[in-house]
C-alpha cells in the first residue's frame, strides 16, 4: 500500500514538473515569434552584407587597399567639414567685434578652400572603389547602384554652381553679413554736407576734411580685403557708389535745385531766369568744390591705397548719379533760349563759373572713367563760346536797325540809349572784360585767325558811335520841334552823364563828353525860348500904365490879355503833361528854368492888375490860376511813369530794340 501510494506521489511530481516544463516552453515559444519575424525582416540586408564574404578571395584580399585608399580622405574632408561648423560658434557680430569675425573668416575661409581642393580627389578615390567592387562583384547591382548615385550627387555639389556650399552654405552667410557691415559703416558715418556761407567778401568757404573718420575708413578696408578675397569686390562697390551719391545728392537737395530741371519753354528770356543763373554758379562751385571734392578724397583713401585702380570709376559713377550732369545740362539750357544782349552777360556768368571751376574740373573729371562728363562739358563751353560771339558781334548790327523806328512818344531816352550805355560800361568793367577777352580770343583760335588786342574796344566805341548816329536820326524825326529838343536835351545829357567817368567815356575822351554836355545846353536853351519862354510876352503891361485909356480900358486889356495867357498856358500844359525827362537833376532843373522865367512875372502881373478883374463876376475865368498853382503845376511836369523793365530782345536775323513808350523802362536797366 505504502510503496504504491509513493509511486503515485512520484507521478503525480512527474506530471506537475512536465506541465511547469510544458508552460516554459509555451511561454518561450511566445516570446521567439516577434524574434523571428525580426530577423526574417534583416535576412535580406544580412544577405547583401555577407555576400562579399562570398567572393573570390583574390578579389576579397585586394578589396580591403582600394578601401582604406579612399577611407582615409573622406575621412579628412569630413573632419575639415565638421571643423567648418565648429568655427560657426566663433563667428562674432561685426559690428562689436571686426577683428575677431575677420580673423574666424579668414580661418573658414581656408577650411572652406581646403574642402573645395580636396572634395573632387576623396570623390575620385571612393569612385575608384565603387568600380573595383563592380568590376569584381564583390557587391550586388542594387548596392552599386546606390553608390553611383550618391557619388554623382557628390560630383555635381562639387563641380557645379553649389561648390561654395560644400560647406553647407555658412561661408556665404558670413560674408552677406560682412557686406552688410560695409554698408552700415558707410551708411551711419555719410552726413549731408551744408553749404556754408563766407563770412567775409571774397572769403573762401574751407573744403571739409575728409568725409569719414579714419577708424572707420580703415574699418572699410579691412572689409573690403575679405570680400574681394571672396569674390565680392563689384557688390562692395555697389554699395559704395550708392550710399556715398545718395549722400551727396542729400546734400544738394538742402539747395532747392528744382530750377536745373527747367525747359527753354518755361520762360521768356534769360532775364527771367537771371536769379537762378547767380545761384547755379554758387551752387556748382559747392557741389564740385565741398562735394565731389570730398567724394574723389575718400574714393582714394578707401580704394586707392589698397592697390585698386577701380576708385576713378568708382567717383565718375558717384558723380553722375549725384547730379552733376544736372548742372551742365542747366548751363545748356541757357544757351538754348531766345537771343538778347542779356543773355551775353549771362552765358559770360556761366562761361567764368566754368573757367574758375577748370583746374578742379581737369583733377575731378580728367580720367577715362568721366568721359562723358568731360564731353558734356566741352559741349558746353563750345556752346557758351559760340552764342556769346554771335550776340556780341550783331550788336551794332541791331543799334543801327534801330535808326529807323520812330522815336519815343514822350521825348524820352531810348531804350536802346540807356541800355547800350551801361551795357559797354558793364564789357569794359572788371567782371566782363577779362572773360570776353578770353572768349573772343578762344573764338579766334577756332577759325586760325589771331585775336587783336584793340578788337573788343573797337567794338564798343562803334557801338556807342553807333548810339549817337541814331539819336541824329531820331532828332529830326519829330514833327513837333520843341519835342525834339526835349529829346535831345535827354539822350545827350545822358551820354554825357553815364558815361563821364567810365572806362568808356574815358576812351571817348572829354571833349566828346563835353560837346554832348554843351548839345546838352543848347538844346534846354532852345526848349525855353520855343515853349514856355514865350508867356511872359503874353502878359505884357503896355497901355496899363497909369491906365491911360480909363479903368475899363485897363480891365479889358488885363482881361484879353490873361485870356491869351490861360490859353497858350494850357494849350502848352496839355501837350507836355505826357513828356518826360528821365534823368531827375535835368527835370528838376528845367523845371526851375521854366518857374524862374514865368513865375515872377505872373505874380507881379496878378499884384498889380488882378484887382482890375478880381472884382468882376467872371473873375475865375481870367484870374485863373494863382503864381502858387503855377509853380505847383510846372513842378508836376517831365515825370517819368512806372514801366516794367526787360532786357532788349534781338532776334534770331535781325533783332529790334522797341522804342515805344509802352516797352520802355523809365529807368536806367540794371545789368548784372
Amino acid at each position: 500500500m505504502d510503496k504504491g501510494f509513493e509511486n503515485l506521489l512520484s507521478a503525480r511530481k512527474l506530471l506537475k514538473a512536465s506541465v511547469e516544463k510544458s508552460k516554459a516552453l509555451g511561454l518561450s515559444l511566445e516570446k521567439t515569434g516577434p524574434r523571428l519575424d525580426e530577423i526574417n525582416q534583416r535576412l535580406p540586408s544580412l544577405e547583401v552584407s555577407i555576400r562579399p564574404i562570398r567572393a573570390q578571395r583574390d578579389a576579397l584580399g585586394a578589396v580591403g587597399g582600394h578601401i582604406n585608399r579612399a577611407v582615409v580622405p573622406a575621412a579628412a574632408v569630413l573632419k575639415v567639414f565638421d571643423a567648418i561648423h565648429g568655427l560657426e560658434k566663433s563667428l562674432s557680430d561685426p559690428q562689436s567685434d571686426l577683428p575677431g569675425y575677420l580673423g574666424v573668416l579668414k580661418r573658414l575661409q581656408e577650411a572652406t578652400r581646403f574642402l573645395g581642393e580636396n572634395c573632387g580627389m576623396a570623390i575620385q578615390w571612393l569612385a575608384d572603389i565603387v568600380e573595383y567592387l563592380e568590376d569584381h562583384k564583390v557587391a550586388d547591382n542594387k548596392f552599386i547602384s546606390g553608390l553611383k548615385k550618391a557619388l554623382e550627387c557628390l560630383r555635381e555639389l562639387e563641380v557645379g554652381e553649389e561648390k561654395g556650399h560644400l560647406d553647407g552654405g555658412l561661408l556665404e552667410v558670413a560674408l552677406d553679413r560682412l557686406e552688410n557691415e560695409f554698408r552700415r559703416l558707410l551708411t551711419e558715418n555719410s552726413i549731408p554736407l551744408p553749404m556754408s556761407t563766407p563770412t567775409l567778401p571774397g572769403e573762401q568757404a574751407c573744403i571739409a576734411p575728409s568725409p569719414l573718420p579714419v577708424a572707420v575708413i580703415q574699418k572699410l578696408q579691412a572689409i573690403l580685403g575679405r570680400l574681394i578675397a571672396n569674390n565680392r569686390f563689384d557688390r562692395c562697390l555697389s554699395i559704395y557708389v550708392e550710399v556715398r551719391s545718395l549722400n551727396v545728392r542729400a546734400s544738394l537737395q538742402a539747395l532747392n535745385l528744382d530750377y536745373l530741371e527747367i525747359s527753354v519753354s518755361e520762360f521768356n528770356d534769360v532775364a527771367s531766369i537771371e536769379g537762378y543763373i547767380a545761384q547755379w554758379g554758387k551752387h556748382l562751385e559747392f557741389a564740385v568744390k565741398h562735394l565731389l571734392e570730398a567724394e574723389y578724397k575718400l574714393c582714394n583713401d578707401v580704394f586707392e591705397r589698397m592697390r585698386l585702380d577701380v576708385w576713378k570709376s568708382c567717383f565718375a559713377d558717384i558723380a553722375a548719379q549725384a547730379g552733376i550732369l544736372a548742372f551742365l545740362q542747366f548751363g545748356k539750357t541757357v544757351t538754348e533760349s531766345k537771343k538778347d544782349p542779356i543773355k551775353l552777360l549771362k552765358l559770360l556768368d556761366i562761361f567764368a563759373a566754368l573757367s574758375k571751376l577748370r583746374l578742379d574740373f581737369n583733377r575731378l573729371f580728367g580720367g577715362a572713367a568721366c568721359a562723358e562728363i568731360q564731353n558734356w562739358t566741352r559741349d558746353l563751353i563750345k556752346r557758351l563760346i559760340q552764342g556769346a560771339c554771335e550776340i556780341f558781334w550783331e550788336l551794332s548790327v541791331q543799334v543801327e536797325l534801330q535808326r529807323h523806328t520812330p522815336p519815343p512818344l514822350d521825348g524820352s531816352i531810348p531804350r536802346v540809349v540807356t541800355f547800350i550805355t551801361d551795357y559797354c560800361n558793364k564789357l569794359l568793367g572788371d567782371d566782363y572784360k577779362p572773360i570776353l577777352t578770353q572768349v573772343l580770343v578762344i573764338e579766334r583760335s577756332w577759325k586760325h585767325e589771331k585775336f587783336q588786342e584793340g578788337i573788343l574796344i573797337n567794338e564798343l566805341l562803334n557801338l556807342v558811335k553807333s548810339i549817337e548816329l541814331n539819336v541824329e536820326t531820331w532828332s529830326r524825326a519829330y514833327e513837333d520841334a520843341v519835342l525834339s529838343y526835349i529829346f535831345s536835351m535827354n539822350t545827350h545829357w545822358h551820354l554825357y552823364k553815364h558815361l563821364k567817368g567810365t572806362k568808356i567815356g574815358t576812351l571817348l575822351s572829354d571833349s566828346w563828353l563835353r560837346e554832348h554836355e554843351q548839345y546838352k545846353d543848347y538844346y534846354s536853351s532852345l526848349y525855353l525860348r520855343e515853349s514856355w519862354g514865350k508867356l511872359p510876352a503874353l502878359l505884357s503891361r503896355e497901355g496899363l500904365i497909369l491906365f491911360s485909356g480909363g479903368r475899363a480900358t485897363a480891365r479889358d486889356l488885363v482881361k484879353k490879355r490873361l485870356k491869351s495867357f490861360n490859353e497858350a498856358f494850357d494849350d502848352m500844359h496839355r501837350k507836355q503833361s505826357n513828356w518826360v525827362i528821365l534823368e531827375k537833376d535835368l527835370r528838376e532843373k528845367t523845371r526851375q528854368v521854366i518857374i524862374q522865367t514865368i513865375v515872377p512875372v505872373y505874380r507881379s502881373y496878378m499884384q498889380n492888375y488882378g484887382p482890375l478883374v478880381e472884382q468882376d463876376t467872371s473873375a475865375s475865368k481870367y484870374a485863373k490860376y494863382t503864381a502858387q498853382s503855377l509853380e505847383k503845376i510846372f513842378n508836376s511836369l517831365f515825370q517819368p511813369k512806372p514801366v516794367k523793365q526787360g532786357s532788349l530782345r534781338v532776334r534770331q536775323l535781325s533783332g529790334k530794340f522797341n522804342n515805344r513808350v509802352a516797352d520802355q523802362p523809365q529807368t536806367s536797366p540794371t545789368v548784372k
